[in-house]
């Protein structure tokens, strides 16, 4: 390899390392931007009780997904950690229902809060493939005390145990 030729190839590394840092700053803050214009929409989440009564579904195990602004499945919330998927835990009480993020704090979802609990085949850029019939995602629709009406996705590690979910029986 020439001198002209090693330049020119150190030149184009440098130029495509600084578009790829420009292209993650512009990314990095749009997702800061849609947070400033959720955040009151969001307003604040229902607080964590200090006590509940026994679980109504058992834990179940699998993924946070995140959360969306309905009507727009692929809308994701960025408003604090709401944007971010993590192993997480389900647990309905009879209080309502408990997701347990492992890299997040929990969210409380009250149950008058409720509106839905259904399976889909996809949210905010998750698409589980459906067997029989059978949605991949568990979404719970439910209303925060602002008003606004939000999507959080759930993907079981066992897609049986949804049935539980949507009965509401253990």
């Amino acid at each position: 390899m020439n001198s002209g030729t090693l330049i020119a190839s150190l030149i184009f590394a440098v130029v495509l390392v600084v578009l790829i840092g420009f292209l993650i700053q512009l990314m990095m803050r749009g997702w800061r931007r849609r947070a400033q214009r959720q955040a009151a929409v969001i307003g604040t989440l229902p607080p964590v009780p200090d006590t509940v009564g026994p679980p109504t579904v058992a834990a179940t195990r699998g993924l946070y997904v995140g959360c969306t602004l309905v009507p727009s499945w692929n809308d994701r919330v960025a408003v604090g950690d709401l944007g971010y998927r993590t192993k997480a835990v389900l647990t309905r009480y009879p209080e309502g229902i408990m997701v347990q993020r492992s890299a997040g704090r929990p969210i409380w979802i009250p149950d008058d809060s409720v509106i839905a609990v259904r399976t889909e085949r996809g949210i905010v850029g998750k698409a589980v493939p459906m067997r029989n019939h059978e949605g991949g995602v568990l979404v719970i629709r439910w209303r925060l005390p602002s008003g606004t009406e939000l999507d959080t996705g759930f993907r079981a590690d066992n897609r049986n145990e949804y049935d539980r979910w949507l009965q509401g029986e253990q």
